[in-house]
C-alpha cells in the first residue's frame, strides 16, 4: 500500500498541465456559443486524485486557483475576459477570443496584450456538456502517469 501511495504522488509530480494545441476552424454551433452569451464564476473544478497531485491549468496556475474565477463571453464576435480571484492564487487576468465547434468543442485562445487574434494559431480544446440557462461545464483531458483522466469546470451563470 505504500509503495501505491509513492507510486501516485510520483505521477502526481509528473502532472502538470496539458500544452497548447494547434487550432483549426471548423464549423460553429451557434445555438450553443449564444446559450454561452453572458457573465460566469467557475463554481467547482473537479479531477480524479486532486487529493494526491496538482494539475496546472491553461499553462497559468493549479486547477483549484480558477475556481471562483470570472469569465464574460461575447457570442457575437467571439471575445471575452477571464480573472482569476482566488486568495493565494496568482493575479491573472486575459482577454479572450472562443468559439463552439458543431463537435461541441470550446476552442478557447488566451491573448495577450497587443495579440492579434487570427494571428494566435494555438489555444485549448475544451468539451462543453450539460448547457442549461444558469450553468455549463467544460471538461479538458489529461495523461496522469500514463492513464487518461479529466478536469471538469464547471461554471455557474453570475
Amino acid at each position: 500500500m505504500k509503495r501505491f501511495l509513492v507510486l501516485l504522488v510520483f505521477a502526481g509530480i509528473m502532472v502538470s498541465c496539458k500544452p497548447k494545441q494547434s487550432l483549426v476552424t471548423t464549423g460553429v454551433e451557434r445555438k450553443t456559443q449564444v446559450a454561452l452569451k453572458g457573465d460566469w464564476v467557475i463554481n467547482s473544478v473537479e479531477y480524479s486524485g486532486s487529493e494526491y497531485f496538482k494539475v496546472t491549468s491553461f499553462e497559468i496556475a493549479d486547477a483549484k486557483c480558477f475556481e471562483g474565477s470570472e469569465w464574460h463571453l461575447v457570442s457575437n464576435n467571439d471575445s471575452g475576459t477571464m480573472a482569476l480571484k482566488k486568495a493565494g492564487c496568482p493575479d491573472y487576468s486575459s482577454d479572450i477570443k472562443w468559439y463552439v465547434t458543431e463537435e461541441k468543442q470550446f476552442v478557447l485562445k488566451l491573448l495577450k496584450e497587443g495579440d492579434k487574434p487570427r494571428k494566435v494559431t494555438s489555444g485549448y480544446i475544451l468539451i462543453v456538456s450539460n448547457v442549461t440557462e444558469n450553468s455549463f461545464d467544460l471538461t479538458d483531458k489529461m495523461q496522469v502517469g500514463g492513464s487518461s483522466g479529466k478536469v471538469v469546470y464547471h461554471f455557474k451563470r453570475k
